[in-house]
């Protein structure tokens, strides 16, 4: 063998052991994703769903749609790991360049990743999901054996169905708004032109729910933090109000044992039950505060809310920066790449500590736009409970928080939050390159952040200070539109 031959057979070699190496920390890191998911569903749902009692093929069916779901919620923390992982591979090669333990964190790899969290992001929105869905509520065609093959064959002829029904109304659609031929030839091209624009418009459905949801979980999570933390004491005597509320505790609950309230019996009692479950959780309360230490109620209370605070201005920070720079600069406008060339420069000015703020303000906005999804009066009932959640609830979690993590990587490129640019088919979005969508999109975040932002804290801070004060505890007038019934 000549030497021509010898390098080039050497070279052929070391692209299959790359090839298997990316193949198995792809395979180790989605397994790990998925036994995380089993666990996470398997602490949520409903036991009763998967009994068996005497070979019932519900249970086997149940479990089916549950391996699933965790496929699919595997797929959505992937998504929220993609951005950033890329990050911070791509600081990790630029402070070890030459390290040989790190060689196989490249943009070969990175851009793989990429790649499969779109393929199987698509695969679980457009054919997991609703299999799930209708393989639960499938029974299997009249007349046809029982069993799961005859649930499988009725799930798959709907899919069919439901697939030839969209199809036929996009081309519907499409020969009344654009009648060309081209742009119905390009409705064959199924892979390569429709399910990348049917996830396009998935993408800007999650970007825009992103947008709802972000700045409302914001406003959540102050108030979620001043429930769950000890707050300082601020003028305030906890002894005083601690033997007040015991002392009101024990007229209610002698007033209820007596059963001499009134004349209106049933109805002050009831009442009077309520109030004494009030009085008994506000006793708790500061029994709570009462038994905090003092670093725990000064020191913990203060840094969680400014850290709060801080996190949220240096996103509406960075947004406002972002609108200057989409004023001034195209380079500003989100765009895809097809090669990751990874450390080679950071994507901050900052250098190190900049991508692990950029790290750390994407997580905060996806556990903002979470707790703002399921605090929202639409999505509310979507809340999962503890070994109590049905599986047709879990397959609409799973459905949602894919919606919202597969558009966190858009999401965060758009708001100019990351530099990171997005790599395979997340680039290939069309609306990306309108400018005044994206120019809107990040006006409108800004405006309702800052919108929640000011008034959540403006609220919180004059709420303390009348109740610091003891202005609350003064008698307000009363307006009587009418006068008071004689009692019995």
């Amino acid at each position: 063998m000549d030497p021509a031959e010898h390098d080039a057979l050497a070279v052929r070699e070391q692209l299959f052991h790359e090839r298997v190496r990316e193949c198995i920390i792809c395979t180790l890191l989605f397994a790990s994703l998925y036994v995380l998911c089993h666990f996470v569903i398997t602490h949520f749902k409903k036991h009763t769903d998967f009994a068996e009692v005497h070979d019932d093929e519900d249970a086997a069916v149940n479990r089916i749609a549950l391996g699933l779901c965790t496929f699919t919620l595997a797929v959505s923390l992937g998504a929220v790991l993609l951005l950033p992982f890329s990050i911070v591979s791509n600081e990790v090669l630029l402070s070890f360049p030459h390290n040989y333990y790190i060689q196989w964190l490249n943009g070969s790899l990175v851009h793989g990743l990429w790649n499969l969290v779109f393929l199987f992001s698509n695969l679980s929105l457009v054919f997991l999901m609703p299999f799930a869905y209708f393989f639960t509520e499938s029974e299997g065609f009249a007349g046809s054996k029982k069993g799961i093959m005859a649930r499988v064959y009725e799930t798959s002829v709907v899919l069919l169905l439901l697939t030839l029904l969209v199809l036929g109304m996009v081309w519907v659609a499409l020969a009344i708004v654009d009648n060309d031929a081209a742009s119905r030839e390009s409705l064959y091209a199924l892979w390569e032109y429709y399910l990348p624009y049917l996830y396009s418009c998935i993408s800007l459905f999650g970007v825009l729910l992103l947008l709802l949801c972000t700045p409302f979980g914001l406003s959540t999570m102050f108030t979620v933090t001043g429930k769950l933390l000890v707050k300082p004491r601020l003028l305030e005597d906890l002894d005083e109000q601690l033997s007040c509320t015991r002392f009101e505790e024990a007229s209610v609950s002698r007033r209820i044992s007596s059963g001499k309230a009134s004349c209106w019996l049933n109805l002050d009692v009831e009442l009077l039950r309520e109030q004494l479950l009030a009085i008994q959780s506000k006793r708790r309360t500061l029994e709570l505060r009462r038994r905090a230490s003092p670093w725990q109620r000064n020191l913990g209370y203060p840094l969680a809310m400014l850290c709060l605070l801080a996190l949220t201005g240096i996103s509406v920070l960075i947004v406002c920066f972002h609108v200057l720079e989409l004023l001034l600069d195209d380079a500003a406008m989100p765009r895809g790449i097809q090669d990751a060339a990874l450390g080679q420069v950071s994507f901050s000015i900052l250098g190190s500590f900049g991508a692990a703020l950029q790290v750390v303000l994407i997580f905060y906005l996806m556990l903002s736009s979470v707790v703002g999804f399921y605090s929202s009066p639409l999505f509310t009932r979507l809340l999962p409970q503890r070994q109590d959640t049905p599986l047709t609830k879990i397959i609409g979690n799973c459905v949602s928080l894919l919606v919202l993590s597969s558009a966190l990587p858009v999401f965060s490129r758009t708001l100019g939050i990351t530099r990171f640019d997005l790599l395979g088919d997340f680039g290939r979005f069309n609306w990306l390159g309108n400018f005044y969508i994206v120019f809107l999109y990040n006006m409108v975040f800004a405006a309702l952040t800052t919108l929640c932002l000011v008034k959540k804290v403006t609220w919180a801070v004059q709420a303390e200070l009348i109740r610091a004060l003891g202005l609350h505890k003064l008698p307000l007038p009363v307006t009587r539109s009418r006068p008071l019934r004689e009692r019995c």
